[in-house]
């Protein structure tokens, strides 16, 4: 008695396609949150950054340590990740210089970049992911392409008719590459963002904790 794989074989490749869909639309979709995350915690530009640490200088320059939270905590500037790193910097005035750089750069490592390489790692996952269920999906096809060449063989048939099925089974490889090849260059571009934010992170704090301790000897 003949089993036919064909049902299996058909259910596994719409499961297939299903999953390289809901692979690309969370790619797209983790892609999208990246961009955000990082465009709100960088200053628009750098004249926004140039105006924001020169109102924190004059306050400091007064004493006026309250006005430098208040203006941190506030809306224009509470999301973005220099603000949040002078508000630690402001609750722990009494630690040393040094203490408290290597505070802030350890509190922005694990509270920013630790979750921005978080998402990138589940695009780089993706892209690892799509091309092998393509694959997969052509496997399967192959599979029962040559099922129903055997079936033809016992009861007739035209294996020309074939041509289309083996076409639309290679397509899942190409499915899986056009996932893939997207994601793989926005992941570089998300890579050159988070460079380019911890660059500014980095020279902005240290030019605020510049002046707090130059404020600190006077």
């Amino acid at each position: 008695m003949n089993y036919s794989l064909a049902p299996i074989l058909n259910a596994a490749g719409i499961a297939i396609y299903v999953a390289l869909g809901l692979t690309a639309l969370y790619g797209v979709f983790c892609v999208i949150l990246l961009v955000r995350q990082i465009s709100q915690k960088r200053f628009l530009t750098q004249n926004a950054a140039n105006e924001f640490l020169d109102q924190i200088h004059e306050d400091i320059e007064k004493k006026d340590y309250e006005s430098v939270v208040n203006l941190c905590d506030s809306p224009p500037y509470w999301s973005k990740a220099v603000p949040q790193l002078i508000l630690v910097a402001m609750a722990n005035m009494e630690r040393p210089a040094k203490k408290l750089r290597q505070m802030l750069a350890e509190k922005f490592e694990r509270d920013i970049l630790a979750e921005l390489e978080y998402r990138v790692s589940w695009i780089s996952t993706i892209v690892k992911s799509a091309p092998m269920l393509g694959l997969l999906g052509t496997v399967i096809g192959m599979i029962n392409a040559f099922d129903k060449i055997g079936n033809m063989q016992e009861s007739g048939g035209d294996p020309s008719q074939l041509a289309g099925e083996i076409s639309f089974a290679l397509f899942t490889t190409a499915a899986g590459l056009a996932v893939a090849i997207p994601l793989v260059m926005a992941g570089a571009l998300i890579h050159v963002r988070i460079g380019k934010l911890q660059d500014s992170v980095q020279e902005h704090t240290g030019e605020f904790l510049d002046i707090l301790e130059a404020s600190r000897k006077s």
